[in-house]
């Protein structure tokens, strides 16, 4: 598999990641005592957003998956053929 390849996945696997871990941890208003909004602020708006500690949470489980999709690629548990539900052989290289 390329480098190139790698970071791309990898980056895929981040964004994926970022949206997973996003909502963990949040407090609205509503859940924290003595926490007025103000005017013009959204009620729903999280009040304790640290958007550092969601980049490392998805930087960390986008390692872990990107380290169980390049296992997966080398040791070859699930190919193509296992996925195939509807029973036909992959197609070649030429779409035959």
């Amino acid at each position: 598999m390329n480098w190139t390849s790698m970071v791309a996945i990898y980056a895929l696997f981040w964004v994926l990641s970022a949206f997973v871990v996003l909502p963990i941890g949040l407090r609205t208003p509503d859940e924290v005592e003595g926490h007025v909004v103000e005017k013009g602020h959204a009620t729903s708006a999280p009040v304790n957003f640290r958007p550092r500690l969601v980049a490392v949470r998805a930087s960390i489980l986008a390692l872990a998956l990107f380290g169980l999709f390049y296992v997966n690629y080398v040791e070859q548990w699930i190919t193509v053929a296992d996925i195939n539900i509807l029973g036909k052989p992959p197609v070649d290289d030429l779409g035959y």
